[in-house]
């Protein structure tokens, strides 16, 4: 078999797994195929309760795609399969094309590029918020030489990148138990952009945020968006609207509704399962 150059390599590499409907889903990305995350047919249940059901779903390159979808609706789950805390009954998760991210733990996807926020922020209470991006750039380095050892230059340009997307410049020296709920989420948001994933999943960014807080973390995520791809989880339906993203809708595992949002929202099957609660 003649050997395909890197530069022929086709986007999505064939990988005997995959469905026919995913690799044209593949495709369908708005940057002219370049897709970055295309969940395949997956499926798990948990003591017979199915919940992800025959689940495929692409992510572009730069994609910003807000989830919606009642509780119960697989979101969670979805997100627990991608980055390795569940493994599917069946089904594949690709990565950059052909990387099968279901054959990999949890610290080799993270190592991979792919971060994740969680809906209660969790930071080093008792450390400089600049600390706690020192610790989670660290990588290796181990906490006491991430606090010691003396900034090499890439890394200050690095955090000093993070604090002027994250708003929180002016709050380095404070301790992170100081901030308010919205800046500790945004704070958790620039650990996790230390790290410089490809990929970002964020849980329900916005719960419990005021109204400024709330607008402002919709203005961090589009500026997030233009240099790397993030996948939101949110009920609020304004929040949402504020992205003006793609949307969509999980409903029993599945896919039942996508593309804009009013598109979305107008369709009398999201109404009655969500909406219309």
């Amino acid at each position: 078999m003649d050997m395909i150059e890197p530069a022929e390599r086709p986007l999505v590499s064939p990988h005997p797994y995959a469905t026919q409907r995913a690799l044209e889903a593949a495709n369908l990305g708005p940057r002219g195929g370049d897709t970055l995350l295309y969940l395949d047919a997956v499926n798990k249940s948990f003591d017979g309760f199915r919940a992800i059901n025959d689940l495929s779903l692409v992510v572009a390159r730069g994609e910003m795609r807000a989830i919606i979808g009642p509780n119960g609706a697989g979101k969670t789950t979805m997100m627990d399969i991608v980055t390795g805390k569940t493994r599917p009954d069946s089904g594949a998760v690709y990565f950059r094309g052909d990387i099968d991210l279901t054959r990999h733990d949890e610290a080799s996807i993270a190592r991979l590029g792919i971060g994740r926020k969680f809906q209660k922020p969790t930071v080093f209470e008792s450390h400089t918020v600049e600390d706690n991006l020192r610790l989670a750039l660290s990588g290796e380095r181990g906490v006491f030489r991430a606090l010691l050892d003396p900034f090499a230059p890439a890394e200050r340009a690095r955090i000093d990148e993070v604090f002027a997307l994250t708003r929180l410049g002016d709050h380095r020296a404070r301790l992170a138990a100081d901030l308010s709920h919205g800046q500790k989420q945004w704070l958790e948001i620039g650990m996790l952009l230390a790290q410089d994933p490809e990929l970002l999943l964020v849980d329900e960014p916005v719960a419990g945020m005021t109204d400024a807080e709330t607008e402002e973390t919709a203005r961090l995520l589009k500026e997030i968006a233009r240099t790397r791809s993030v996948v939101v989880v949110e009920h609020d339906m304004h929040f949402v609207r504020m992205l003006d993203v793609k949307v969509t809708c999980l409903h029993e595992g599945h896919v039942l509704a996508e593309g804009p949002l009013d598109q979305v929202s107008a369709d009398p099957r999201v109404v009655e399962v969500y909406l219309g609660r």
